[in-house]
């Protein structure tokens, strides 16, 4: 058996076949080789190990690439060297390359060693030449035009004019016209972010509260008018608001499939604050009770479906918000009637107002996080404070009586109007809406203003009643 390392028939010995590495002549590798195919003509013509890879290489090539190589620095067919390769690339670009995919788009010309070009589409214009990204070292040809010459400033990029639509992995973008961003040699269409309106601003507390000092300055305005100019006028302007407190209300419920009856509604209104007013605390009890007499019966007419819940309904309505109002219609009756009813209100916005900037500024105990998130106990704080100076002062310099009866009523009429608006929060909340309404801007609607009144009126005509003689 042939020693595996014994050299073809015909060809001498070399020290890369023997292992020797010329064994003791002292020549090189490199030397032997040459000497060996200088001695046979039949070795010197046959090609090196490189050149039968380059061979090999364009064989495998696609039909556009299968040019021939540039000579590399031994002249005898090598793979080519670097300038060489970009020169290539350079030409690819210019002419089209066989590298450019079928459906246009943008091209990463980066050939191999050995195989076909890759191509990696990456943004689809639906015009134009697609844009291509060249090595970052390429050098560009003489006759090629600086990045900013190429086009005039007024040309648009191929795929940029109006009504271009560009897409991005299939899915359109949005290209801005006539412009184009060129990052790291890729140039592409700059895509425009379409910008996001911010949202109105509004303060910490939610509410428009410019909308809301203007509507309670004129509603204040419109109270005190009334009360000054003539008093009966009063007890107009609250059963007007009265009433469209009850309509906000039953609308209200009929979201969850509850309807009160609306129509003896609105004619209790009319017949307590006019009972209260012409005959007192027992006229306003009798409305009531034929207010409820009146509904029960009414809602007879459509059917026992839903006959208990629609009455239930209509008689809270009828006790929460026109009879708790006709207590500020006895109020408004007395001879001092119209201070009377200035220090009940302005206690009450005191306690709100007070509870609003404490809350605001500094709010961070909710009271009842499931029912008024917003409500704090800092608030509820400022509120016992603004509330309490309020009374203090009113009841010493308007009604000449005692600090501690105005600390008193100052403190009884916040934890009134504060638990008022918590039971409104707590309707508000089972029927899933915000505002009863939208009638005053930056307030909601007429039942969101009453919501703390109502409860206090009842309170405050018992206190005023004890306090002040007559």
């Amino acid at each position: 058996m042939s020693d595996r390392n014994e050299p073809p028939a015909g060809e001498p010995a070399s020290a890369a076949s023997t292992g020797r590495h010329g064994g003791g002549s002292g020549l090189s590798a490199a030397e032997l080789i040459a000497r060996s195919r200088a001695a046979s003509p039949e070795i010197a013509q046959r090609p090196s190990r490189s050149a039968r890879r380059a061979q090999e290489a364009r064989s495998a090539a696609p039909d556009g690439d299968t040019g021939p190589l540039e000579p590399g620095p031994a002249g005898n067919g090598a793979e080519p060297t670097a300038p060489a390769r970009r020169l290539r690339v350079v030409e690819a670009l210019r002419s089209g390359g066989a590298s450019k995919p079928a459906g246009g788009g943008l091209t990463l010309v980066s050939p191999p060693r050995t195989g076909p070009a890759l191509a990696t589409p990456v943004l689809d214009p639906p015009t134009g030449t697609p844009a291509t990204e060249t090595p970052a070292n390429a050098p560009a040809p003489p006759d090629t035009p600086p990045a900013s010459a190429a086009a005039p400033a007024s040309a648009p990029a191929p795929g940029t004019g109006p009504g271009a639509a560009w897409a991005l992995n299939g899915q359109p973008v949005e290209a801005r016209l006539g412009t184009a961003m060129a990052t790291g040699g890729l140039t592409m269409p700059a895509v425009s972010i379409p910008a996001i309106a911010p949202p109105p601003r509004t303060s910490r507390a939610g509410r428009n509260l410019p909308a809301a000092i203007g509507v309670g300055v004129g509603l204040a305005a419109l109270i005190i008018g009334t009360l000054a100019l003539y008093r009966p006028s009063f007890v107009i302007l609250l059963s007007i608001a009265v009433a469209i407190g009850v309509y906000e209300m039953v609308t209200a419920v009929g979201t969850v499939a509850t309807l009160p009856p609306l129509v003896p509604l609105l004619a209790g209104v009319l017949a307590m604050e006019t009972a209260a007013w012409f005959h007192g605390p027992d006229g306003l009890v009798g409305a009531l009770l034929l207010t409820v007499l009146g509904l029960t019966v009414w809602r007879l007419a459509d059917g026992a479906t839903g006959y208990l819940q629609d009455v239930a309904a209509g008689n809270l309505v009828a006790l929460y918000i026109p009879f708790l109002a006709g207590f500020a219609t006895l109020m408004a009756h007395a001879d001092d009637g119209a201070a009377r009813i200035i220090l009940f209100i302005l206690t009450v916005v005191c306690s709100d107002t007070g509870g609003y900037a404490v809350g605001v500024l500094i709010g961070k105990h909710p009271m009842a996080p499931t029912v008024s998130p917003k409500k704090s106990w800092e608030g509820f704080a400022g509120s016992l404070l603004a509330g309490g100076i309020e009374g203090v002062l009113m009841m010493v310099f308007c009604f000449h009586q005692q600090w501690w009866q105005g600390a008193l009523f100052g403190v009884a009429i916040v934890v009134t109007a504060t638990l008022g608006d918590l039971g409104e929060s707590m309707i508000k909340r089972d029927l899933g809406i915000k505002d009863m309404g939208k009638l005053l801007p930056g307030h909601g609607g007429v039942m969101d203003r009453l919501d703390s009144l109502l409860p206090c009126a009842p309170v405050a005509y018992l206190l005023l009643a004890a306090f002040l003689p007559g």
